[in-house]
């Protein structure tokens, strides 16, 4: 085991604490590991996992609901496939199923299901939970220059499959929905910290994808 390894194990105990429930058979965490190292996986793996947890950490007193921020980062990128527009509802059916396994009330997994589906990023969501979770999912955008360009070039291998005429039109409108948005951060917290260096950013990358 590595040290991003150990650490998402440390994790995945705080979660199940956080939750106040019992931790789900060591298999659970297994398939997950599996999953996030998938070989199609550049970018959504258990290096962005982590970097997720490194941002929770961070801002965790901002959550009403710490496991199931944790839950939902956990499971928010459990079924990655890039040619599929469904990863994020199955990936809230994998983590109801756990969640309800382990004994969560049927209020506490609609409101798991939420987080994770809040992460399709079709919407800026209103706040809360929400609002943190799609924060810490969108904080590489706020990254070093650096890890910024590591991003992209990860997304790019993702989508090897689509032709460079085709993807560099397609990722700047993606890019240039966040810029349009009069905030890309919901959380002071993020807000504060990311939004800056966000917009440069998204500026730098969509500049050079429009060449």
């Amino acid at each position: 085991m590595n040290d991003l390894e150990r650490a998402l194990s440390t994790h995945w105990t705080s979660t199940w604490s956080d939750l106040g429930l019992a931790e789900p058979s060591r298999s659970v965490l297994d398939e997950l590991l599996v999953r996030y190292s998938e070989a199609h996986r550049a970018y959504h793996t258990t290096q962005h996992l982590g970097e997720c947890f490194e941002s929770f950490a961070s801002a965790r007193e901002g959550a009403e609901h710490p496991g199931e921020v944790g839950l939902a980062l956990w499971f928010h990128d459990a079924i990655y496939d890039p040619r599929s527009s469904d990863n994020e509802a199955r990936s809230a059916d994998w983590a109801e199923r756990v969640a309800a396994a382990a004994g969560a009330s049927g209020e506490r997994l609609a409101r798991v299901r939420d987080l994770i589906l809040a992460t399709r990023h079709s919407a800026r969501p209103d706040g809360g939970d929400a609002g943190l979770t799609v924060d810490i999912d969108l904080s590489i955008l706020g990254a070093s220059a650096e890890r910024f360009d590591e991003y992209e070039a990860q997304v790019r291998r993702e989508y090897a499959f689509v032709p460079e005429a085709a993807f560099g039109p397609a990722r700047a409108r993606i890019l240039e929905g966040f810029v349009a948005r009069e905030r890309i951060y919901t959380t002071a917290f993020f807000r504060e910290r990311l939004e800056a260096r966000a917009r440069l950013n998204l500026r730098r990358s969509i500049a050079q994808l429009s060449r």
